[in-house]
């Protein structure tokens, strides 16, 4: 079994791991992460993982290092670690380039860069991957371990920004909706926690309406909008406040963030 080494003990660093052992399919004892300040990581090191501070010990016998740091740290953690070659080096970080990853890495290491989200955690993730320079053999590895931890989508790396903010900055604007529909439905009548549950569900059943029946979401909507009905009312007066086109805004301004 492959051995795993996550750079980088923050919240994205330990969703992944945290993913990795939730998922069945990876043993502790092959999980290593590193971080300076190690005894925040108590849980995962009661788990089994190897929780190191050094980096340099950390990637020694590892198959797979996943980089997940501040993108102002990644240049001085890497010409500061030795690696090895044909490591399959991932890189989760935002806004850095495989051209710039290979600069600071003088090992002949196959690159790439992935951008999961915290949904990683619980093996939901939307993981979009590309590379630079990889076969097919270490292509297929990635896939592996991401396919176990969510979904996966291969694509260009420069769309890689874009993926960032779809899939991980969309997280928080989809969860900035629900709870924007929780307080409505305090509103109206119902309790905290009946609200969270009705929201959460009908957003997952929404999503699941477009994964698994392939349509437009205008198909979807479409199907409980009846004539002079509740729903489209709702609907106008979300458009007439800005709605579609704020989140759009949010969208773009998080792109033009990162670029």
């Amino acid at each position: 079994m492959n051995k795993i080494t996550v750079i980088g003990g923050g919240n994205l660093g330990s969703a992944i791991v945290g993913g990795l052992l939730k998922s069945g399919k990876f043993d502790a004892e092959n999980i290593t992460i590193t971080k300076r300040n190690p005894e925040t990581l108590h849980e995962l090191k009661l788990a089994g993982v190897k929780v190191l501070v050094d980096n340099n010990k950390a990637v020694e016998n590892a198959d797979i290092i996943i980089l997940a740091v501040k993108p102002y740290q990644i240049q001085e953690i890497l010409t500061g670690t030795t690696f090895y070659d044909d490591q399959i080096v991932i890189s989760a970080i935002t806004g850095v380039w495989l051209k710039d990853l290979h600069q600071w890495i003088n090992s002949k290491v196959f690159l790439f860069r992935a951008m999961p989200n915290t949904a990683i955690a619980i093996q939901q993730s939307m993981t979009c991957i590309s590379s630079n320079g990889a076969g097919a053999e270490q292509i297929a590895i990635v896939k592996e371990l991401f396919d176990h931890l969510g979904e996966v989508a291969f694509i260009e790396e420069k769309l890689m920004n874009a993926a960032t903010v779809l899939g991980a900055c969309g997280t928080a604007f989809a969860l900035r909706y629900i709870r924007a529909s929780i307080q409505g439905g305090i509103q109206i009548g119902f309790s905290a926690e009946q609200a969270s549950f009705i929201v959460a569900q009908t957003v997952k059943g929404a999503s699941e309406l477009l994964l698994i029946n392939h349509t437009h979401p205008e198909q979807e909507i479409d199907k409980v909008t009846t004539p002079m009905g509740c729903t489209i009312a709702g609907l106008n007066a979300l458009e007439h406040k800005g709605f579609s086109s704020s989140l759009i805004t949010g969208l773009v301004a998080s792109y033009e963030k990162i670029g």
